[in-house]
């Protein structure tokens, strides 16, 4: 049997790297885009192109969503030239942003009457996650769409671990953002505090390496961090968008998320400080100024 054509709708940082990596495994992909440069792109190294996501979902029996929102996502799917407009019966619906869980489950049961599974699979890694296929990918829904699934999650990404049901994937990505974002404010105020203390930051950040303050986001972030390095890998205003669905679930199943409460202000003070597209590391930048020192 041959492999599925797959549509892939949405080629932002980690859409277009991600539909990529699909072409590289040799899956024929048809694309769609809000603006047509990624299209273009991709099209030049064999990819197909689509006029909406109605004609994507025609076309293709496993198609794929990487949307900045919930707003997006549920109009690429259920607007007037949505997905679930050209679905047919037998499609496998896989949606790899990052939603509320509600609006993930809601979207499941509408495939489902129409005779589609739907698999909620957001990721974990940013950009050169996506790039290098190196991707964690945390997936909610039916065993089954899984199992059918993992082919193509193999292509994406390298932690693939399916969670439960539909909405399981959502709610799992949104307490891996609270970490992340979290960990990457207290670097921050860590570095920050090291070096008005007149220590070196980056010794600093050497030395905690070593023992159990050890980190990815210490490792990575904070070396951002001390470079001045805040290219978006993944934007702050994405992120605050994210720990915005943490707290909304928080407040749906009765959980005090206080300390991810207080980091969601300070990436909502950077948006209002003119920094929404920094990289998240750029957090610190909101320390360093309240502080009145600078790492670099």
């Amino acid at each position: 049997m041959s492999d599925p054509i797959i549509g892939f709708i949405g080629l932002g940082i980690m859409g277009k790297p991600m539909a990529r990596n699909l072409l590289k495994a040799a899956y024929s992909v048809i694309v769609h885009n809000r603006s047509r440069g990624a299209v273009d792109e991709l099209s030049k190294e064999g990819a197909q192109a689509a006029a909406s996501s109605k004609e994507v979902a025609e076309r293709s029996a496993i198609i794929i969503t990487m949307l900045p929102d919930s707003p997006d996502v549920e109009l690429a799917y259920a607007g007037e030239q949505g997905i679930f407009s050209g679905v047919k019966s037998g499609s496998l619906l896989i949606d790899m942003s990052s939603i509320s869980p509600v609006v993930a489950r809601n979207l499941a049961a509408e495939a489902e009457k129409r005779g589609c599974d739907m698999l909620d699979a957001p990721v974990s890694g940013g950009e050169a996650g996506a790039i290098g296929a190196t991707l964690s990918i945390m997936i909610g829904g039916k065993a089954s769409a899984v199992e059918r699934a993992t082919p193509i999650f193999q292509a994406l990404g390298k932690n693939i671990v399916h969670v439960g049901e539909a909405g399981a994937g959502q709610v799992t990505k949104a307490a891996n953002q609270m970490v992340v974002g979290t960990t990457i404010a207290i670097v921050g105020e860590a570095l920050v505090l090291a070096k008005k203390a007149g220590v070196d930051p980056a010794k600093v950040r050497q030395a905690l390496l070593g023992g159990f303050a050890q980190s990815k986001i210490l490792e990575a972030h904070g070396q951002k961090m001390l470079d001045r390095n805040f290219k978006p890998g993944f934007r702050i205003r994405l992120h605050e968008k994210d720990l915005k669905i943490a707290l909304a679930t928080g407040s749906e199943y009765g959980v005090a998320l206080l300390v991810t409460g207080v980091v969601g202000q300070m990436m909502t003070a950077m948006k209002g400080m003119g920094n929404a597209d920094l990289d998240h590391s750029g957090l610190v930048r909101l320390v360093e100024q309240l502080s009145n020192t600078e790492l670099g």
